[in-house]
């Protein structure tokens, strides 16, 4: 077996977490797979795993190698396709990390469809709202929502997001209206991620205001939550207020200072440009999310047409 082929065995190992659970899924022998993950370790002259009765688990070096050789595969794989010509078979593993009220909401029916879509891919998600370091953490996609800091990667606009302030009631109700956006220096304002201060960007000014407040979260969920209960106003996406909004429950404020529109992204390093499993997937995510004035018109209706509409609705 060549060393490539090693490196596909020891990655199968380190995801299944066994050499019997790779066996199983790769229709070979334990035996055999233990005998060549050793013989790898011979010729690179370092240990990868370390073995225990109850478990194996990767050193140091075994992990760094490993996030290396899925890389390997995967470009060794994406050649594959383009020169079989299967763009129309995407295949492999995709690993992505989106933020987790927009993987709640909008990613999980999404997936479920692409999968049946395309039985030869496997997702692995990871729902945080940090930002991941793709290259660093091994990851082969971001989704990430508003403005996105200067990097290498790649970003695709796969959907517009439109952005509120909004509270309860009942916070209205102990404390005067804001009319400018100057006036939330004297309002508790729920603040979304970390640092010293949150700026908040709003449509008719040039210039960012800086806002200050106790509660401060990096989940959009948890804001709508403290918004709801009256601990402030809060600066959110409409596909996480706008059932709350519609019940009365938040009441929006500033509106005619409302925050510019942005964008969910795909974001994935340069390397995997011309990676077919990407490029499907995020032309996927773009025909599902698309507002239905940009998608082209079908020749007759789709039941798949009308689920895309009902996620629009709350994506907006």
């Amino acid at each position: 077996m060549s060393q490539l082929d090693d490196m596909r065995l020891f990655v199968a190992t380190l995801d299944t977490g066994s050499f019997t659970a790779a066996a199983d899924r790769l229709g070979l022998s334990k035996q055999f797979i233990s005998r060549r993950v050793m013989a790898l370790e011979e010729q690179l002259g370092a240990r990868l795993l370390v073995r225990t009765t109850r478990q194996l688990r990767p050193t140091d070096l075994g992990r760094a190698y490993a996030e290396q050789a899925r890389r390997i595969l995967q470009q060794v794989e994406e050649l594959d396709q383009a020169i079989t010509g299967a763009e129309q078979s995407a295949r492999g593993r995709l690993r992505i990390t989106a933020p987790m009220s927009f993987g709640t909401m909008h990613l999980s029916p999404l997936l479920a469809q692409f999968l049946a879509a395309y039985p030869q891919v496997a997702i692995e998600l990871d729902l945080s709202d940090r930002t991941v370091d793709l290259l660093g953490e091994g990851y082969d996609l971001a989704i990430r929502i508003g403005a996105l800091a200067d990097s290498s990667m790649i970003a695709r606009s796969i959907a517009p997001v439109d952005l509120v302030l909004c509270c309860s009631p009942g916070y209205l109700a102990r404390r005067p209206e804001p009319t400018t956006p100057a006036e939330l220096a004297t309002h508790e304002c729920l603040l979304y991620g970390h640092g010293p201060h949150v700026e908040w960007v709003f449509g008719k000014l040039t210039a960012p205001v800086t806002v200050r407040g106790r509660y401060r979260a990096n989940n959009g969920e948890l804001m709508r939550d403290a918004a709801i209960q009256g601990l402030g106003i809060a600066r959110l996406p409409t596909f996480i207020v706008g059932q709350a909004l519609r019940s009365g429950a938040l009441v929006t404020v500033l509106d005619d200072y409302r925050p510019p529109v942005t964008a969910v992204h795909a974001v994935y390093p340069q390397h995997r440009q011309s990676s077919v499993l990407i490029h499907t997937f995020v032309e996927f995510l773009r025909a599902e999310l698309a507002p239905p004035s940009a998608r082209p018109a079908p020749a007759s209706p789709a039941p798949a047409r009308s689920r895309s509409a009902r996620r629009d609705a709350r994506l907006r």
